[in-house]
């Protein structure tokens, strides 16, 4: 087993970095045509888009691709706790529109069932494959008690959200499948070095977690984050030349597709959200008064929502974007494509 380091990679790209200016970054672009599987982290986000948009670019056969989505929220719970309630639809049309197969995967109870965890391991992870759904993982570890929101950490251990709910999510899923076993896997990631320095220290190629070369497993899977050193002009250019309509809250103002609730909020998002979904915020204030514990160190969701300035938000984009399902286009003439509101806004997400 091998693993890549910065010593391989000959070329690099000068990328701008808030509050360092502009910084270096390393690039590398595998041999495509050696994989049997490209595997899209997908969450409907503008990077994660421009990515899919980039690998047809290419000239990858469709029949490679597929997009996982991750569902935060689980699937047991009728109600969005955390994440656009939108998000999931949206995906599953932009699949359907570029004829892209699309499997999602979720840890079964979701953000809540983790974060209320009491004297209890971890949940199993429910995942779709071409055979249906299965489950898998969940069996293992101690048992203790959470009632913790994640902590605003690089660290996915204690910034459980996406450690627990994604990133470990996925990688149970290419385990527990035997369609993976003597094949080549590509994972394909949309981190941009643009968007912290902590992404900025990200490689854009090397070995996944789940990669077992060995002769029992004989899967090899690697890690490609291909617009690592993309612009934000590079991901809208790509989006714009393909006539994605993007996900709604870009158009309410948002400058990032994570959770609606994301811990990493703005005052001025949470209080957008505080009048897009005013019974979203109200179960998130409510729990953490019940748990004692707040999101941020210093200050509770409505004292942040105070700080802030709610967006200018269109009520008929809200109501898109707090449905389960996704009326809206997905693509569109170029000449009738219009940038959204939101496209260079705040940088407020995961670090």
């Amino acid at each position: 087993m091998f693993q890549y380091t910065l010593d391989i990679f000959s070329d690099s790209a000068s990328v701008p970095i808030s509050g360092l200016g502009p910084v270096s970054v390393p690039f590398f672009e595998p041999d495509l045509a050696s994989y049997d599987h490209f595997l899209i982290a997908f969450s409907g986000g503008k990077d994660s888009v421009a990515l899919v948009l980039d690998l047809l670019e290419r000239g990858i056969d469709p029949e490679k691709i597929e997009l996982w989505h991750h569902d935060v929220d689980g699937r047991e719970d009728h109600g969005n706790f955390m994440d656009w309630p939108v998000t999931a639809d949206y995906c599953r049309k932009f699949a359907a529109a570029f004829g892209l197969r699309i499997y999602f995967s979720w840890r079964i109870g979701g953000f809540k069932r983790e974060l209320l965890k009491t004297n209890a391991m971890i949940a199993p992870v429910a995942f779709e494959t071409p055979e249906g759904v299965k489950v898998a993982g969940g069996e293992r570890g101690e048992v203790a008690t959470r009632r913790r929101w994640p902590a605003l950490s690089p660290n996915l251990r204690i910034r459980w959200c996406s450690g627990g709910l994604k990133v470990d999510v996925m990688s149970i899923a290419i385990n527990n499948q035997e369609r993976f076993r003597g094949k080549r896997v590509l994972v394909m990631t949309g981190e941009r070095a643009a968007e912290s320095t902590n992404r900025a220290k990200y490689l854009p190629f090397e070995n996944h977690r789940c990669n077992a070369p060995g002769r029992r497993v004989n899967r090899t899977v690697h890690v490609w984050r291909s617009v690592h050193a993309w612009s934000d002009e590079d991901v809208w250019a790509i989006i714009r030349r393909h006539g994605v309509v993007a996900h709604p809250c870009y158009y309410l103002g948002w400058g990032r597709a994570s959770c609606a609730a994301c811990i990493y909020g703005s005052p001025s998002q949470w209080a957008s959200l505080r009048v897009a979904a005013p019974e979203m915020f109200g179960v998130i204030s409510t729990m953490e008064g019940e748990l004692g514990h707040t999101i941020q160190r210093d200050e509770t969701v409505t004292q942040r929502a105070d700080r802030g300035r709610a967006h200018d938000m269109d009520p008929e984009t809200i109501r898109i974007a707090m449905s389960r399902t996704y009326e809206g286009l997905i693509r569109v003439a170029t000449a009738d494509w219009h940038l959204p509101k939101g496209a260079y806004g705040e940088n407020a997400g995961p670090c």
